[in-house]
């Protein structure tokens, strides 16, 4: 109970830090200070058009794919650490310490493509590199993100976010898990188009969370579709994927030969990944295996998996979710990598998010109590306002007292 209750306790107070609603208008007025520099990144989502001002896409699902311009100012070094995003307090935002949105405009498809081309067209080696985030992010948090990956990591690719819709609520898992499903072929769709591109001769896909069964689904549909997945793509990153094995096992098989290199980030003490096991019926979660223990192992040797096992490495994070985005030099490498198209290896990865992850339990409608797996981008969210308490006590209501009993059940079992 305590211990649940602290990590209650700890998200809420890491979403009272407060930050300024409509951060993506763009403001491209003020002048750069010295040292600092901007991302550009190509949009496709599947989230609807935002009426808010600032706010671009919301969390709903659109019928088709959207696409953006966004460029986002980066502080110097001095100013920042490397894997955090230092999001403004307010607004006009201040480049000299803050990220800030300098550009974001939406594009029809014949300027996404054409805005796509100039920019692959000017890479070395006509590669892009695509982020798939997490549950529970907003259209800003994933800008924002990728944006900090990008430039952390170094990597000479052309961003392209794929961004699908969640509503960035701490209980809205299941929105967010049907959204993940609804947006597969739109995320397969993308990976063919830049696949028939000529400029395109490499594509690396890095995917966090549940991202990964966006990014899972796709291309063994794609495997299905045209029996092997496009060639170009070269590596698949995957970042404390909250996937159950067995159906992760089925889906490699499904996708055959020859497939691109994949990087499976572990570590089998993840509080989030666990909770997410017991719901889940006591199957193991991809994220959390221990790549030299059986059968995990000959399943990754022979499907030419490589595990990036991190359980050994201490983070500050209580939840130990997040660990692969600890080590500044560990992003870095990564980057290096990629560019000089090298296969990760053990001890030298590790990018993405810093997730943080609960479980509560949430009354139904008919009276019975349900599990539910919410988690946090701590990393995302710290020193900004997440509306956490307004959303627990709006969704819970009159069941917070049975949601309580429910968590110190799952702290209990552990």
């Amino acid at each position: 109970m305590a211990r649940a209750a602290a990590l209650l306790l700890a998200l809420a107070l890491t979403g009272c830090g407060g930050r300024p609603a409509g951060i993506m208008q763009g403001d491209d007025t003020s002048t750069p200070p010295p040292g600092a520099t901007s991302v550009e990144m190509i949009v496709a989502t599947t989230r609807a058009p935002s009426a808010a001002p600032g706010e671009m896409f919301s969390g709903e699902r659109a019928v088709g794919l959207a696409f953006a311009d966004v460029a986002v100012s980066i502080p110097p070094e001095a100013a920042r650490k490397v894997g955090e995003v230092q999001w403004p307090s307010r607004l006009p935002a201040n480049p000299a310490t803050d990220f800030v949105t300098r550009r974001a405009r939406t594009l029809d498809m014949g300027q996404a493509k054409a805005l796509f081309r100039a920019k692959i067209a000017a890479t070395k080696r006509g590669h892009a590199l695509i982020f798939v985030h997490g549950y529970n992010t907003r259209f800003e948090e994933a800008v924002y993100r990728f944006a900090q990956i990008a430039h952390d990591s170094g990597a000479q690719a052309t961003p392209v976010l794929f961004t699908w819709p969640s509503r960035g609520r701490l209980l809205a898992y299941n929105y967010d898990r049907e959204s993940a499903s609804y947006s597969r072929d739109a995320l397969e769709a993308m990976l063919q188009a830049m696949q028939a591109s000529p400029d395109v001769r490499e594509i690396s896909i890095l995917a966090h969370s549940m991202g990964n069964w966006v990014t899972l689904e796709a291309l063994r549909q794609m495997a299905i579709r045209d029996k092997r997945i496009a060639p170009k793509i070269k590596n698949v990153m995957l970042a404390a994927p909250d996937v159950d094995f067995d159906v992760f096992r089925r889906q490699i098989a499904l996708m055959g030969e020859p497939r691109p290199k994949f990087t499976l980030f572990v570590s089998q003490d993840d509080d989030a990944l666990a909770v997410s096991a017991r719901i889940g019926g006591g199957e193991a979660r991809l994220g959390m295996i221990d790549p030299k223990a059986e059968p995990y192992r000959t399943t990754l040797a022979k499907a030419r998996i490589e595990p990036v096992d991190l359980t050994d490495i201490s983070s500050p994070d209580r939840i130990r979710h997040g660990k692969f985005a600890e080590a500044p030099e560990v992003v870095r490498s990564i980057g290096l990598r990629l560019a000089a198209g090298q296969t990760l290896n053990d001890g030298q990865a590790g990018v993405g998010e810093k997730l943080g992850q609960v479980a509560v339990g949430a009354a139904s409608a008919a009276g019975r109590a349900a599990s539910v797996v919410v988690s946090a981008p701590i990393a995302v969210v710290d020193g900004r306002t997440r509306e956490w308490l307004g959303d627990q006590i709006g969704e819970l209501g009159a069941d917070l007292g049975g949601t309580m009993r429910a968590a110190a059940g799952v702290a209990k079992a552990r």
